[in-house]
């Protein structure tokens, strides 16, 4: 678990043990190489990160995160499936369908 090792001092990416990065560009290669894996977690965070726009990304790329949270889920990440019902929910990069 991320926490955990974090409580025990250990800062450095949890599946290649490299340090942490300091800038976007770096964070956003880091999270692509884990991407590229079918890593869901990375996957979901690289979602996210379209979604509300972090790391350079354009925020108005919606259907694109609904895209990497659709792989995510279909990984098994829950959080991914969480944010894709939101997204159904909301109707955004969607269309809206309470149903699913």
């Amino acid at each position: 678990c991320d926490l955990a090792a974090r409580k025990r001092g250990m800062f450095d990416c949890a599946f290649c043990r490299s340090p942490e990065a300091d800038n976007d560009a770096d964070k956003l290669a880091m999270i692509q190489a884990r991407v590229v894996k079918k890593d869901p977690e990375a996957i979901y965070n690289l979602g996210g990160y379209y979604w509300r726009g972090k790391l350079g990304l354009q925020k108005d790329r919606m259907k694109k995160a609904v895209e990497l949270l659709t792989e995510a889920a279909k990984l098994g990440s829950i959080d991914a499936l969480y944010n894709l019902a939101i997204a159904y929910d909301l109707g955004e990069g969607v269309q809206q369908d309470k149903a699913k």
